[in-house]
Protein backbone atom coordinates (compact mmCIF):
# COMPACT_ATOMS: atom_id res chain seq x y z
CA UNK A 1 0.00 0.00 0.00
CA UNK A 2 0.98 3.87 -1.06
CA UNK A 3 3.07 5.65 1.95
CA UNK A 4 2.95 9.04 0.87
CA UNK A 5 1.10 12.07 1.45
CA UNK A 6 -2.29 13.40 -0.05
CA UNK A 7 0.01 16.91 -1.29
CA UNK A 8 2.15 14.16 -3.74
CA UNK A 9 -0.63 12.60 -4.95
CA UNK A 10 -2.12 15.69 -5.41
CA UNK A 11 0.68 17.38 -7.22
CA UNK A 12 1.20 13.82 -9.58
CA UNK A 13 -2.35 14.09 -10.47
CA UNK A 14 -1.31 17.18 -12.17
CA UNK A 15 1.24 15.62 -14.03
CA UNK A 16 -0.75 13.31 -15.28
CA UNK A 17 -3.13 15.44 -16.30
CA UNK A 18 -0.81 17.74 -17.97
CA UNK A 19 0.49 14.84 -19.81
CA UNK A 20 -3.35 13.64 -20.87
CA UNK A 21 -3.57 17.23 -22.19
CA UNK A 22 -0.79 17.11 -24.20
CA UNK A 23 -2.12 14.04 -25.67
CA UNK A 24 -5.34 15.57 -26.01
CA UNK A 25 -4.08 18.58 -27.81
CA UNK A 26 -1.78 17.00 -30.04
CA UNK A 27 -3.97 13.94 -31.27
CA UNK A 28 -7.37 15.07 -30.58
CA UNK A 29 -10.82 13.04 -30.54
CA UNK A 30 -11.46 10.12 -32.30
CA UNK A 31 -8.68 7.54 -31.46
CA UNK A 32 -8.61 4.17 -29.83
CA UNK A 33 -8.04 4.23 -25.92
CA UNK A 34 -4.86 2.02 -26.56
CA UNK A 35 -3.67 4.39 -29.07
CA UNK A 36 -3.97 7.01 -25.95
CA UNK A 37 -3.21 4.80 -23.34
CA UNK A 38 0.69 4.39 -25.07
CA UNK A 39 0.77 8.19 -25.90
CA UNK A 40 0.29 8.84 -22.18
CA UNK A 41 2.48 6.33 -20.71
CA UNK A 42 5.19 7.93 -23.32
CA UNK A 43 4.64 10.95 -22.09
CA UNK A 44 4.72 10.21 -18.19
CA UNK A 45 7.74 8.12 -18.63
CA UNK A 46 9.54 11.07 -20.33
CA UNK A 47 8.85 12.88 -16.87
CA UNK A 48 10.40 10.07 -15.14
CA UNK A 49 7.85 8.86 -14.07
CA UNK A 50 7.42 4.83 -12.93
CA UNK A 51 4.33 3.61 -15.50
CA UNK A 52 2.83 -0.37 -15.58
CA UNK A 53 0.10 -0.79 -18.37
CA UNK A 54 -2.05 -3.67 -18.72
CA UNK A 55 -1.07 -5.33 -15.58
CA UNK A 56 -3.53 -8.39 -14.05
CA UNK A 57 -5.18 -7.26 -10.83
CA UNK A 58 -5.77 -10.00 -8.04
CA UNK A 59 -8.73 -10.87 -6.46
CA UNK A 60 -9.00 -12.57 -3.47
CA UNK A 61 -12.35 -13.68 -1.72
CA UNK A 62 -11.98 -15.22 1.43
CA UNK A 63 -9.37 -18.26 0.54
CA UNK A 64 -9.72 -18.33 -2.98
CA UNK A 65 -7.42 -16.55 -5.37
CA UNK A 66 -10.09 -15.26 -8.74
CA UNK A 67 -8.22 -15.20 -12.33
CA UNK A 68 -10.91 -13.06 -13.45
CA UNK A 69 -7.96 -11.77 -16.04
CA UNK A 70 -9.12 -7.73 -14.95
CA UNK A 71 -6.59 -5.52 -15.96
CA UNK A 72 -5.85 -1.57 -15.69
CA UNK A 73 -4.95 0.89 -18.16
CA UNK A 74 -1.95 2.67 -16.27
CA UNK A 75 -0.78 2.39 -12.67
CA UNK A 76 1.64 5.75 -12.37
CA UNK A 77 4.13 5.29 -9.43
CA UNK A 78 2.26 2.73 -7.75
CA UNK A 79 -0.23 5.25 -6.09
CA UNK A 80 -2.31 6.68 -9.21
CA UNK A 81 -4.76 4.24 -11.34
CA UNK A 82 -5.55 5.76 -14.99
CA UNK A 83 -8.39 4.38 -16.85
CA UNK A 84 -8.93 5.91 -20.22
CA UNK A 85 -11.72 5.51 -22.43
CA UNK A 86 -12.31 7.21 -26.00
CA UNK A 87 -16.70 6.97 -25.69
CA UNK A 88 -19.61 9.19 -25.37
CA UNK A 89 -19.32 9.94 -21.93
CA UNK A 90 -18.35 8.50 -18.15
CA UNK A 91 -20.67 6.48 -17.29
CA UNK A 92 -21.29 5.22 -13.20
CA UNK A 93 -20.05 1.58 -14.24
CA UNK A 94 -16.81 3.28 -15.30
CA UNK A 95 -16.43 5.20 -12.39
CA UNK A 96 -17.30 1.69 -10.12
CA UNK A 97 -14.87 -0.38 -12.11
CA UNK A 98 -11.91 2.15 -11.02
CA UNK A 99 -13.21 2.43 -7.46
CA UNK A 100 -13.14 -1.22 -7.52
CA UNK A 101 -9.66 -1.12 -8.86
CA UNK A 102 -8.20 0.73 -6.45
CA UNK A 103 -9.90 -0.93 -3.82
CA UNK A 104 -8.31 -4.35 -4.85
CA UNK A 105 -4.82 -2.44 -5.54
CA UNK A 106 -4.84 -0.68 -2.15
CA UNK A 107 -4.43 2.30 -4.19
CA UNK A 108 -5.86 5.88 -2.85
CA UNK A 109 -6.58 7.64 -6.23
CA UNK A 110 -7.76 6.93 -9.47
CA UNK A 111 -8.80 9.25 -12.54
CA UNK A 112 -10.57 8.21 -15.51
CA UNK A 113 -9.95 10.00 -18.76
CA UNK A 114 -12.10 10.62 -21.55
CA UNK A 115 -10.57 11.60 -24.70
CA UNK A 116 -13.59 11.25 -27.06
CA UNK A 117 -14.49 14.99 -25.78
CA UNK A 118 -13.40 18.55 -26.90
CA UNK A 119 -12.36 19.94 -23.93
CA UNK A 120 -10.66 16.84 -21.83
CA UNK A 121 -10.56 18.43 -18.48
CA UNK A 122 -14.40 19.88 -18.58
CA UNK A 123 -15.70 17.08 -20.42
CA UNK A 124 -13.79 13.90 -20.11
CA UNK A 125 -11.95 14.18 -15.95
CA UNK A 126 -13.27 12.18 -13.19
CA UNK A 127 -10.93 12.29 -10.13
CA UNK A 128 -11.49 9.24 -7.25
CA UNK A 129 -10.47 9.17 -4.02
CA UNK A 130 -11.16 6.06 -1.64
CA UNK A 131 -10.51 5.54 2.09
CA UNK A 132 -6.86 5.40 1.82
CA UNK A 133 -6.52 8.92 0.33
CA UNK A 134 -8.34 9.86 3.18
CA UNK A 135 -6.21 7.98 6.03
CA UNK A 136 -2.89 10.24 4.60
CA UNK A 137 -1.56 12.33 5.64
CA UNK A 138 -1.39 16.35 4.36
Amino acid sequence: MFKGSKNYITELAFTIIGCAIEVHKELGPGLLESVYERCVKHELQLKGLTVLSQQRIPIHYKDLEIDADLRYDLLVEECIIVELKACDGILPVHEAIVLTYMKLLEVPKGLILNFNTSNLVKQGLRSLVNEYYTNLEE
